[in-house]
């Protein structure tokens, strides 16, 4: 009965952040993630949600700690427990919020993974583009790389979506925000010829606005995009970590290393804090640097 109650009360946290924010449905998945995650331990040591104090998430977080989770990861639980914890005690289903005093551990700020320009230029070149799944493999790819799409924004993209005679794509990104992206002649060249030869033969009987189709004619998903990616990186010989993100990377640091404006990068990628842009200069300094080493005569 108690256990019902605390699913009762998440779902309700979830819902009403839900509206209130208009989150990305990952983004309450991991909400949902941490806060179930600590409902657990409390079952589990028979602590009720509503006399929870803030010696019990001290030991709830000690234990996460000890067990090897990372900083990265309990600052996102912490935060999560933060939100929930706000809401109970602003709907009066707690008196006391113990998360008040809570710290949350220092972010700490990796630099993104990237590739250099010749390695993006080997991955987009592996699809055949003469097949069907070659050409739409490709359009991906350098759609992917010449809008820096966020892998979700680029598996869920509608054909409506896709303005070919002016060259731009609307974007629907991070609570739902939309921004307009430019596509460069080259990447367009190759969306276009996959919608005029390849796209029906996905779509088979269906009816369908999905611009990307799996064989079976639904909207491609992002576990078979990651799939896709990995299996032209071995064929290209890249055997480093590489993700869908790896692209959105290398589009942000190429264009800053290019001479971009930084608010420009930041519109483009829509991200939200100047801040999150700013981690590519580091990037782009690290290979500007890496250049004068190895060209310069006294470096």
């Amino acid at each position: 009965m108690k256990k019902k109650l605390n699913n009762e009360y998440l779902d309700s946290f979830l819902d009403n952040i839900w509206a209130e924010q208009g989150l990305a449905k990952n983004t309450l998945l991991s909400y949902e993630h941490d806060i179930n995650s600590f409902l657990t331990f409390i079952d589990k040591k028979k602590i009720s949600l509503l006399n929870t104090k803030q010696s019990d998430l001290n030991s709830f977080i000690a234990h996460r700690f000890s067990s090897g989770i990372s900083s990265r990861s309990n600052m996102r639980l912490i935060s999560s427990l933060k939100k929930f914890f706000q809401y109970l005690s602003s709907h009066n289903i707690l008196k006391d919020n113990p998360t008040e005093n809570i710290e949350t551990p220092r972010k700490i700020r990796s630099l993104p993974h990237t590739i250099n320009i010749d390695q993006v230029d080997k991955l987009l070149n592996a699809p055949d583009t003469k097949t069907r799944f070659g050409s739409r493999d490709k359009a991906m790819l350098e759609i992917l790389y010449a809008c820096g799409l966020r892998v979700s924004e680029l598996v869920s993209l509608k054909f409506s979506q896709v303005n070919i005679e002016s060259n731009f794509l609307r974007v629907l990104g991070k609570g739902n925000k939309e921004r307009i992206i430019p596509i460069n002649d080259y990447a367009l060249s190759f969306l276009k010829e996959y919608i005029d030869q390849f796209r029906k033969e996905f779509i088979k009987s269906r009816k369908t606005d999905a611009l990307f189709l799996s064989n079976r004619g639904t909207e491609m998903t992002r576990h078979s995009f990651w799939h896709i990616l990995k299996k032209y990186a071995v064929q290209v010989g890249i055997n480093e970590h590489l993700s869908p993100h790896t692209l959105r990377h290398a589009f942000a640091t190429h264009m800053i290393n290019n001479g971009a404006d930084l608010r420009v990068v930041q519109l483009l990628l829509g991200h939200s804090d100047l801040s999150t842009t700013q981690l590519y200069t580091h990037i782009a300094k690290n290979e500007l640097k890496e250049l004068h080493c190895k060209n310069h005569p006294r470096a």
